[in-house]
Formats: structure tokens, C-alpha cells, sequence
């Protein structure tokens, strides 16, 4: 079996990263287990599909991927194992897309392959340059009840941070305050020191290795509940430096902060609440305020294709910031008054809104495209695309919906069945050990779901070059980085039916990589 590499990229001439990616190479031996009792990374065979060779490739936002000829035949239950070495794109820019993929968006059938940027969900940066290898068969979602952090109303804040999952709360009601709690297992949440005394945990995020959270007083009469009897503001900033103590890191002085991102290496606040408000970390407690577009509102932060994109509770529009200036992208539509939360899925950023139900995608023109409505819902949430597909939440039944193309939406599974209320939000979405998870409100609730096999390395990848080599074994996914196994997935044992479908490097259901790509090779078993 072989396929042509049809190079198209730019191939980079920097003898400097030549050389620093040949003193990285990794030494590969069989697929089997070596005599010290570690897996060792799989190595291309001589039949093995040849995609790009030694030169390296860049990619940008705009390049076409490098495509293979159609594969022949099926993979089936066969094991296969893919490779490359890759550096990704560093400026914190960019949503980093997919390294390899043989995948159909209709069917969910096939293997993905990718570095995830998931930012903008809700208020959180939920995922950052996290390696992710999954396979689906068109499989039906298993749900699992991670119990309830606390006393939370809910989870406010999600992120995945050095091999870790943490939700931050809301707890309105006092003694009870806005704590961040750290995921021990199925049911199991071990609560971190107190912040400020707030009622939220509104916001996290990582930077340079470290996780940040920020606080609000969160109006809990906004969801239509008993308002908060904790009237203690938040609005400030703190940095996790050992497992359980928190430094601070400044007083935005407003009364609650909506998002947080890294864009550009900085981190970047928003105010949730009334007058307009948008901060940058320049270290230490030092913070610089930025402008607003019009003195508007920015909330939910998110990072796509070079800048920094805001929602609004103030309009119903979608602002871009180039990190000198702002740029109003219009009104999504004459009906949507909010926005919530961003995903890049196909290479395109989607926003979700209020109080249609809908979801919109911005085009290459920057024209406002709609995908859909979730059901008769009024309100999307959290956003996330999750082993290769599309997954919102919603409002006022906290249902997740799974994206099946303009315009359909399925509904999965109603996560939040309180009586006796107006409104319950399925609020926001991450990704960790392979599953999705997704909290609620007003349990309190966090819920995961897995589809397909997926296997996740939960920290965040350091720049520079990297080998990577993704394998299918039996009923195993295994992801090696650097050529050390870094985790290990079961429920591999799936008919992928992939006849017909295009093996895509630098590109995928995410969306294109932004990088630079050498030694990528494919091979399935006989």
C-alpha cells in the first residue's frame, strides 16, 4: 500500500530548526513491549505510507493541507499507527487545528489527530496545547454523574491544567463561598484554598505552566433563582503555586470578571458586569486596561486565526482585536441580543447565542452564517468539539446537542432535571481524560460523557519541536510524545469504516494546523 506526498506547503529553510529537530529524533523499536517493561514508541514499516519526507513543511491558517490518495482499503479493526514530528505555532494566537486525520464528520467514523486550543468556553480556557488521538465508529454517548462539587449552584469555571480538572463554583448562599475544587475521580472533588470570599470562581486559565482564577459576584437572579445573600465582590486575580495555596495576582477592581485567555503569552481579563471593562497581565500585579469596542461589553474571550475574539451582553455582536485595535464583525443576527461562548470546528470560529438557540459560524468575508437551532432552546452555552465532533449545551432545559451539519443538532441528554425552576444551563465544557465534561445549573452537577476512544495527554505541551507517534493496538489507543508513552486509552476495538474517506495531513475536523510538519507516516496493519 502506498500513496503520493503531494507537498504543496511551504517547506521552511531554517537551519537552525532543521537542527533542532535532528538532535530531537526519536529512536523507535517494535510494537511490543521492551524489556524494561515500557511500551515502546511503533516505528513506520517498510509498506508504511510515506507523507511528508525529511523537509519540513510550514502550514498557516490558510495553506492547503497535504493530502494522500485514498486509502484502500477500509481500516476496519485493523491496528494502525501514525507519526511525525511537528512544531506548533507559538505566538498564542492561533487555534493549533489537527496534525492528522481520516475522518467523516457525517458518520463519525475514523482517527483524529491534534494539539487543542479550547478557549472561550463559556468564561474558560478550557484546554490548552493538550495532544488528543481518538477514533469513532458512529458509537452512542456514554453518560456518567461526576457528582457535585461542594455546594455549587454550579460550575462557573473548567480547565484542564498539568494532568489535573478543575471546576469553579458558585456557592450563593452563605457561609458557603466561589471555591475552585480538583477532580479525584468519578464523584470525588477535593475543594483548594478560598479566594476572596466571593460567591464565584468565575474564570481559569493556564499560562506558563500555571493555572489562574479569577472571582465575581455572580447575580444568581439573572437565572432566574434566589438572589445571592453574599454580597462580597470579586473581581480579582490569583495564580495556583503549590497544590493548594494561591497567590494574587491584582484587584481588576470590578465587581465580577467574565473571561480569561492567554493571547499573545499575556493573559487577558474581562468584566462580566456593567461599566465595560477589558485587562492585560503585564506580571507581577501589574494589569494595563484596554479599550473596549464603543465602550461595549467584551465577556467570553476566545482565540482563532490570529486575534482575540470577544462576545457581548450588551449587543447581540462579535468583536475582534488584533491586539492594537478592535474590529465590530455586526449584529449575528437582527434577533440575538447576547453572545456566549466560541469553538473552532472545521476551520471556521462559531459563536453561540441568546435568545434564538442558535449557533452562527463567521465565514471567510466575515459575514455571520447560521448553523442551526438546538431544538427549542433559547440559549447555547458551552461549546466544545470533542473527539472529532461538535457538542453544544443549552438553556432553559440543560440539554447537550451533537452537531450533524447545517442546520441539525441531536439532542443527547438532559443534564439538569431540578423542578420547580425557569431556567437550567448546561454552562460550560472541557475535555480530560478522554471524556467530555460538562457542568450545570442549578444542581450543581458535572456530568462526562465519552464517545468513540479517546486519548488524552492533559498537560500542556512546551514549544519547540516534538515527535509524535499515535497508535491502535487491539482494544488500546496509545499516544507517545517525545517517544515515551504518554497515555493509554481502552475501547479501541472498533469497525472504522473508512473506505472512501482522504487521509489529511495538517488538517482535520477542528480545523488546519498552524506549524510546521516533517516526517509524517501512516501504516495499517495487513
Amino acid at each position: 500500500m502506498s500513496f503520493p506526498s503531494r507537498t504543496k506547503a511551504r517547506p521552511s529553510s531554517s537551519p537552525a530548526a532543521r537542527l533542532r529537530w535532528a538532535v530531537g529524533l526519536f529512536v523507535c523499536s517494535s510494537w511490543a513491549y521492551g524489556a524494561d517493561g515500557n511500551v515502546a514508541a511503533p516505528r513506520p514499516s517498510a509498506s508504511a505510507v510515506r507523507l511528508i519526507g525529511g523537509e519540513a513543511v510550514e502550514f498557516t491558517s490558510g495553506t492547503s493541507p497535504v493530502l494522500s490518495a485514498t486509502p484502500k482499503p477500509t481500516l476496519g479493526t485493523r491496528d494502525f499507527a501514525v507519526g511525525l514530528s511537528f512544531r506548533s505555532d507559538e505566538t498564542a494566537t492561533q487555534d493549533l487545528g489537527d496534525l492528522m486525520s481520516l475522518w467523516d464528520a457525517k458518520t463519525r467514523h475514523g482517527f483524529t489527530l491534534g494539539l487543542r486550543n479550547n478557549t472561550g468556553s463559556t468564561t474558560s480556557q478550557a484546554n490548552w496545547r493538550q495532544m488528543q488521538f481518538g477514533i469513532d465508529a458512529g458509537t452512542t454517548p456514554n453518560w456518567r454523574d461526576e457528582g457535585r462539587p461542594g455546594a455549587a449552584l454550579l460550575g462557573f469555571s473548567i480547565a484542564v491544567h498539568d494532568g489535573k480538572l478543575y471546576v469553579g463554583t458558585c456557592e450563593p448562599m452563605r457561609p458557603q463561598v466561589g471555591r475552585v475544587y480538583r477532580y479525584d475521580g468519578p464523584g470525588r472533588w477535593t475543594p483548594l484554598s478560598p479566594l476572596d470570599g466571593s460567591n464565584s470562581v468565575t474564570a481559569l486559565a493556564s499560562l506558563d505552566g500555571r493555572l489562574y482564577a479569577a472571582t465575581g459576584k455572580y447575580r444568581v437572579a439573572g437565572s432566574s433563582l434566589p438572589e445571592s445573600d453574599n454580597t462580597e465582590r470579586g473581581g480579582r486575580v490569583y495564580r495556583l503555586i503549590e497544590p493548594d495555596r494561591w497567590e494574587f495576582v491584582g484587584d481588576l477592581e470590578t465587581e465580577a470578571i467574565a473571561g480569561l485567555v492567554n493571547f499573545g503569552g499575556k493573559l487577558y481579563a474581562s468584566a462580566l458586569y456593567k461599566p465595560a471593562g477589558l485587562y492585560r497581565h503585564e506580571g507581577g500585579g501589574a494589569w494595563t486596561t484596554v479599550p473596549t469596542p464603543d465602550g461595549k461589553r467584551v465577556n467570553a474571550l476566545g482565540v482563532h486565526g490570529g486575534a482575540l475574539y470577544a462576545t457581548s451582553y450588551d449587543v447581540g455582536n462579535v468583536y475582534r482585536y488584533d491586539g492594537k485595535a478592535w474590529k465590530g464583525l455586526g449584529l449575528v443576527d437582527a434577533n440575538i441580543t447576547q453572545n456566549y461562548s466560541f469553538t473552532t470546528y472545521q476551520n471556521s470560529l462559531h459563536v453561540s447565542t441568546w435568545p434564538a438557540g442558535k449557533v452562527y459560524r463567521l465565514d471567510a468575508n466575515d459575514h455571520w452564517v447560521d448553523a442551526g437551532r438546538l431544538g427549542n432552546e433559547l440559549e447555547v452555552m458551552g461549546m466544545l468539539v470533542h473527539n472529532g465532533t461538535f457538542y453544544a449545551g443549552s438553556l432553559p432545559s440543560a440539554e447537550v446537542y451533537r452537531y450533524e451539519g447545517e442546520p441539525r443538532w441531536t439532542p443527547l441528554k438532559q443534564l439538569d432535571e431540578t423542578p420547580d425552576v425557569k431556567y437550567r444551563r448546561a454552562w460550560a465544557m472541557a475535555t480530560y481524560q478522554g471524556r467530555l465534561f460538562t457542568t450545570t445549573l442549578p444542581s450543581g452537577k458535572v456530568w462526562s460523557m465519552s464517545a468513540g476512544s479517546l486519548a488524552t495527554v492533559d498537560r500542556e505541551l512546551s514549544p519547540g519541536w516534538h515527535d509524535v507517534a499515535a497508535q491502535r493496538t487491539g482494544d488500546k489507543l496509545r499516544l507517545f510524545v517525545d517517544g515515551r508513552l504518554a497515555v493509554e486509552a481502552d475501547g479501541a476495538a472498533l469497525d472504522l469504516n473508512t473506505a472512501g474517506l482522504r487521509l489529511s495531513v495538517g488538517d482535520g475536523p477542528r480545523g488546519r494546523f498552524v506549524g510546521t510538519i516533517k516526517d509524517a507516516w501512516f501504516d495499517a496493519a495487513p
